[in-house]
Protein backbone atom coordinates (compact mmCIF):
# COMPACT_ATOMS: atom_id res chain seq x y z
CA UNK A 1 0.00 0.00 0.00
CA UNK A 2 2.78 2.42 0.89
CA UNK A 3 4.46 1.70 -2.45
CA UNK A 4 1.28 2.77 -4.26
CA UNK A 5 1.04 5.98 -2.21
CA UNK A 6 4.72 6.72 -2.77
CA UNK A 7 4.41 6.27 -6.55
CA UNK A 8 1.18 8.25 -6.74
CA UNK A 9 2.76 11.34 -5.19
CA UNK A 10 6.18 10.94 -6.79
CA UNK A 11 7.49 13.69 -9.01
CA UNK A 12 7.54 11.48 -12.10
CA UNK A 13 3.88 10.50 -11.78
CA UNK A 14 2.69 14.03 -10.94
CA UNK A 15 4.58 15.46 -13.93
CA UNK A 16 3.09 12.77 -16.16
CA UNK A 17 -0.38 13.58 -14.78
CA UNK A 18 0.07 17.24 -15.66
CA UNK A 19 1.18 16.27 -19.17
CA UNK A 20 -1.88 14.02 -19.55
CA UNK A 21 -4.10 16.89 -18.38
CA UNK A 22 -2.53 19.28 -20.89
CA UNK A 23 -2.84 16.76 -23.72
CA UNK A 24 -6.50 16.09 -22.93
CA UNK A 25 -7.58 19.71 -22.52
CA UNK A 26 -5.66 21.03 -25.52
CA UNK A 27 -6.87 18.29 -27.87
CA UNK A 28 -10.43 18.61 -26.62
CA UNK A 29 -10.60 22.40 -26.94
CA UNK A 30 -9.16 22.30 -30.46
CA UNK A 31 -11.57 19.48 -31.28
CA UNK A 32 -14.54 21.51 -30.06
CA UNK A 33 -13.48 24.53 -32.12
CA UNK A 34 -13.00 22.43 -35.24
CA UNK A 35 -16.26 20.58 -34.61
CA UNK A 36 -18.21 23.84 -34.44
CA UNK A 37 -16.69 24.94 -37.76
CA UNK A 38 -17.56 21.66 -39.48
CA UNK A 39 -21.07 21.66 -38.02
CA UNK A 40 -21.69 25.15 -39.40
CA UNK A 41 -20.26 24.06 -42.77
CA UNK A 42 -22.96 21.38 -42.91
CA UNK A 43 -25.37 24.19 -43.73
CA UNK A 44 -23.30 25.25 -46.75
CA UNK A 45 -23.42 24.22 -50.41
CA UNK A 46 -23.46 20.56 -51.43
CA UNK A 47 -19.69 20.21 -52.19
CA UNK A 48 -18.84 21.55 -48.73
CA UNK A 49 -21.31 19.16 -47.08
CA UNK A 50 -19.78 16.25 -48.99
CA UNK A 51 -16.30 17.18 -47.81
CA UNK A 52 -17.50 17.41 -44.20
CA UNK A 53 -19.30 14.08 -44.46
CA UNK A 54 -16.17 12.49 -45.93
CA UNK A 55 -14.03 13.84 -43.11
CA UNK A 56 -16.42 12.59 -40.43
CA UNK A 57 -16.69 9.20 -42.15
CA UNK A 58 -12.89 8.83 -42.36
CA UNK A 59 -11.98 9.77 -38.79
CA UNK A 60 -14.91 8.06 -37.11
CA UNK A 61 -14.39 4.92 -39.15
CA UNK A 62 -10.70 4.34 -38.41
CA UNK A 63 -9.02 3.57 -35.04
CA UNK A 64 -7.46 6.41 -33.07
CA UNK A 65 -4.33 4.30 -32.64
CA UNK A 66 -3.93 4.05 -36.42
CA UNK A 67 -4.32 7.81 -36.74
CA UNK A 68 -1.72 8.43 -34.03
CA UNK A 69 0.83 6.14 -35.65
CA UNK A 70 0.07 7.62 -39.09
CA UNK A 71 0.66 11.20 -37.95
CA UNK A 72 3.80 10.26 -35.99
CA UNK A 73 5.39 8.28 -38.84
CA UNK A 74 4.09 9.93 -42.02
CA UNK A 75 4.42 13.65 -41.27
CA UNK A 76 8.25 13.44 -41.08
CA UNK A 77 8.22 11.92 -44.58
CA UNK A 78 6.66 15.20 -45.74
CA UNK A 79 9.34 17.24 -43.91
CA UNK A 80 6.89 18.04 -41.10
CA UNK A 81 8.86 17.26 -37.98
CA UNK A 82 7.01 17.68 -34.70
CA UNK A 83 7.55 16.49 -31.17
CA UNK A 84 5.69 13.36 -30.03
CA UNK A 85 3.41 15.56 -27.89
CA UNK A 86 2.49 17.75 -30.88
CA UNK A 87 1.87 14.69 -33.06
CA UNK A 88 -0.45 13.30 -30.38
CA UNK A 89 -2.34 16.60 -30.17
CA UNK A 90 -2.74 16.70 -33.95
CA UNK A 91 -4.03 13.12 -34.18
CA UNK A 92 -6.37 13.36 -31.18
CA UNK A 93 -7.70 16.73 -32.35
CA UNK A 94 -8.42 15.51 -35.88
CA UNK A 95 -10.29 12.55 -34.44
CA UNK A 96 -12.24 14.62 -31.92
CA UNK A 97 -13.30 17.16 -34.55
CA UNK A 98 -15.26 14.43 -36.34
CA UNK A 99 -17.20 13.50 -33.20
CA UNK A 100 -17.77 17.06 -32.04
CA UNK A 101 -19.06 18.03 -35.49
CA UNK A 102 -21.87 15.51 -35.10
CA UNK A 103 -22.58 16.56 -31.51
CA UNK A 104 -22.77 20.25 -32.43
CA UNK A 105 -24.87 19.50 -35.50
CA UNK A 106 -27.32 17.54 -33.35
CA UNK A 107 -27.51 20.44 -30.89
CA UNK A 108 -28.20 22.96 -33.65
CA UNK A 109 -30.91 20.75 -35.15
CA UNK A 110 -32.48 20.44 -31.69
CA UNK A 111 -33.37 24.15 -31.63
CA UNK A 112 -36.92 24.80 -32.78
CA UNK A 113 -36.95 26.30 -36.28
CA UNK A 114 -39.67 28.65 -35.10
CA UNK A 115 -37.01 30.46 -33.08
CA UNK A 116 -35.13 31.30 -36.28
CA UNK A 117 -38.33 32.41 -38.00
CA UNK A 118 -39.25 34.71 -35.13
CA UNK A 119 -35.75 36.20 -35.09
CA UNK A 120 -35.91 36.82 -38.86
CA UNK A 121 -39.22 38.63 -38.39
CA UNK A 122 -37.56 40.86 -35.81
CA UNK A 123 -34.96 41.83 -38.43
CA UNK A 124 -31.95 40.02 -37.00
CA UNK A 125 -29.19 38.98 -39.39
CA UNK A 126 -28.17 35.35 -39.71
CA UNK A 127 -24.92 35.76 -37.68
CA UNK A 128 -26.84 37.48 -34.88
CA UNK A 129 -29.53 34.78 -34.94
CA UNK A 130 -26.83 32.14 -34.63
CA UNK A 131 -25.04 33.96 -31.82
CA UNK A 132 -27.97 35.21 -29.74
CA UNK A 133 -30.77 32.75 -30.48
CA UNK A 134 -29.54 29.38 -31.74
CA UNK A 135 -26.22 28.78 -29.96
CA UNK A 136 -27.41 29.61 -26.39
CA UNK A 137 -30.24 27.08 -26.75
CA UNK A 138 -28.13 24.49 -28.55
CA UNK A 139 -25.47 24.75 -25.84
CA UNK A 140 -27.72 23.01 -23.32
CA UNK A 141 -28.06 20.07 -25.71
CA UNK A 142 -24.37 20.02 -26.60
CA UNK A 143 -22.85 20.15 -23.10
CA UNK A 144 -23.82 16.66 -21.78
CA UNK A 145 -22.38 14.68 -24.72
CA UNK A 146 -19.37 17.02 -24.77
CA UNK A 147 -18.75 16.09 -21.14
CA UNK A 148 -18.75 12.43 -22.11
CA UNK A 149 -16.28 13.22 -24.89
CA UNK A 150 -14.00 14.94 -22.37
CA UNK A 151 -13.89 11.81 -20.22
CA UNK A 152 -13.40 9.68 -23.31
CA UNK A 153 -10.54 11.91 -24.48
CA UNK A 154 -8.82 11.54 -21.12
CA UNK A 155 -8.80 7.76 -21.46
CA UNK A 156 -7.99 7.85 -25.17
CA UNK A 157 -4.96 10.03 -24.47
CA UNK A 158 -3.31 6.96 -22.94
CA UNK A 159 -2.75 5.75 -26.51
CA UNK A 160 -0.26 8.60 -26.94
CA UNK A 161 2.22 6.48 -24.99
CA UNK A 162 2.60 4.41 -28.18
CA UNK A 163 4.28 7.36 -29.90
CA UNK A 164 6.61 8.05 -26.95
CA UNK A 165 4.62 10.80 -25.25
CA UNK A 166 5.69 10.79 -21.60
CA UNK A 167 2.14 10.74 -20.27
CA UNK A 168 0.78 8.91 -17.26
CA UNK A 169 0.47 5.58 -19.04
CA UNK A 170 4.01 5.56 -20.44
CA UNK A 171 5.44 6.62 -17.08
CA UNK A 172 3.65 3.77 -15.34
CA UNK A 173 4.90 1.28 -17.92
CA UNK A 174 8.50 2.49 -17.68
CA UNK A 175 8.62 2.46 -13.90
CA UNK A 176 6.97 -0.95 -13.74
CA UNK A 177 9.47 -2.35 -16.22
CA UNK A 178 12.36 -0.82 -14.27
CA UNK A 179 11.66 -2.62 -10.97
CA UNK A 180 9.07 -5.22 -12.06
CA UNK A 181 6.54 -3.79 -9.60
CA UNK A 182 3.58 -3.64 -11.95
CA UNK A 183 0.97 -3.63 -9.19
CA UNK A 184 1.98 -0.37 -7.50
CA UNK A 185 2.83 1.41 -10.78
CA UNK A 186 -0.44 0.57 -12.51
CA UNK A 187 -2.51 1.18 -9.36
CA UNK A 188 -0.90 4.61 -8.97
CA UNK A 189 -1.72 5.41 -12.60
CA UNK A 190 -5.30 4.22 -12.10
CA UNK A 191 -5.70 6.45 -9.02
CA UNK A 192 -4.43 9.51 -10.87
CA UNK A 193 -6.67 8.80 -13.88
CA UNK A 194 -9.64 8.55 -11.50
CA UNK A 195 -8.68 11.87 -9.91
CA UNK A 196 -8.55 13.56 -13.33
CA UNK A 197 -11.85 11.97 -14.35
CA UNK A 198 -13.50 13.18 -11.14
CA UNK A 199 -12.19 16.73 -11.63
CA UNK A 200 -13.51 16.84 -15.21
CA UNK A 201 -16.88 15.38 -14.14
CA UNK A 202 -17.43 17.92 -11.36
CA UNK A 203 -16.35 20.86 -13.53
CA UNK A 204 -18.60 19.82 -16.43
CA UNK A 205 -21.62 19.25 -14.17
CA UNK A 206 -21.24 22.73 -12.75
CA UNK A 207 -20.99 24.10 -16.28
CA UNK A 208 -24.17 22.25 -17.27
CA UNK A 209 -26.03 23.72 -14.29
CA UNK A 210 -24.79 27.18 -15.20
CA UNK A 211 -26.27 26.95 -18.69
CA UNK A 212 -29.43 25.12 -17.67
CA UNK A 213 -31.74 28.10 -18.01
CA UNK A 214 -34.91 26.16 -17.22
CA UNK A 215 -33.51 24.74 -13.98
CA UNK A 216 -32.24 28.13 -12.85
CA UNK A 217 -35.60 29.74 -13.58
CA UNK A 218 -37.40 26.99 -11.66
CA UNK A 219 -35.00 27.36 -8.74
CA UNK A 220 -35.65 31.10 -8.57
CA UNK A 221 -39.40 30.51 -8.57
CA UNK A 222 -39.23 27.91 -5.80
CA UNK A 223 -36.95 30.09 -3.71
CA UNK A 224 -39.20 33.14 -4.08
CA UNK A 225 -40.90 33.82 -0.69
CA UNK A 226 -44.61 33.16 -0.53
CA UNK A 227 -46.56 36.27 0.51
CA UNK A 228 -48.13 35.96 3.93
CA UNK A 229 -51.89 35.63 4.07
CA UNK A 230 -53.76 38.73 5.11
Amino acid sequence: MMDIVHRTFSGAFLSATLLTFELTVLSMLLGIAGGVVLALCKGGPAPVRWLVDGYVWLFRGTPVLLQLIFVFNVLPLWSLNFSPFTCAVIALTLNEIAYMAEIVRGGLLGVDRGQRTAAHMLGLSEPKILRWVVLPQALRLILPPTGNQFIGMLKTSALASVVSVGDLMLTAQRQAAADFDYVSALCAAAILYLVLTSVFTVALRRLERRFDVNRRAMTRRTERPVPAAA
